[in-house]
């Protein structure tokens, strides 16, 4: 993209990739080179007497079903990151306090450093795919369940 030149220096084009005004709303011109006016919004409709989308919600959130798939996807969670976290801090103070460790060779020029680096990485892809299967065998039916019944319940609403 050239720098414009002459009267038009100031203004942005649109072809600019850095430019995303015209994409979020802002500074779209009426063709008068005006701001375009702002249009109030509708007056909202009367309350309903039925349960509102955030009452619905927040049911959810205290049923029993909900609750469960969040305590066992802290059981997961909490102590694998704790491992991992403990395990990684392993590594790297054994890394600064402890050079002549890290540096013995294991195997030719791979030293113990190297095998606790790459076991940073497979530990990494590992919790991913435990991760993934602990979803998909333990919460996902549940939380699958527990959106099926909200849109159910909240099937009519106004949005």
């Amino acid at each position: 993209m050239e720098k414009p030149e002459g009267r038009d220096a100031a203004a942005v084009r649109l072809d600019d990739p850095w430019y995303d005004a015209l994409a979020s709303g802002w500074g779209e011109l009426d063709g008068t080179g005006a701001p375009a006016p702002v249009v109030p919004a509708p007056p909202a409709a009367p309350e309903s007497p039925g349960p509102s989308a955030g009452d619905i919600y927040l049911e959810v959130q205290r049923s029993v079903a909900f609750q469960e798939v969040r305590s066992r996807y802290r059981r997961f969670v909490v102590p694998t990151v704790l491992a991992f976290l403990v395990w990684y801090l392993a590594y790297v103070v054994a890394a600064t306090t402890a050079p002549g460790l890290m540096a013995r060779p294991v195997t030719g020029a791979v030293n113990v450093a190297m095998v606790a680096g790459l076991g940073q990485f497979l530990t990494t892809f590992l919790l991913t795919w435990a991760y993934a299967r602990h979803a998909r065998l333990r919460r996902d039916r549940a939380a699958l369940d527990l959106r099926w019944d909200t849109q159910e319940m909240t099937r009519g609403l106004e949005r």
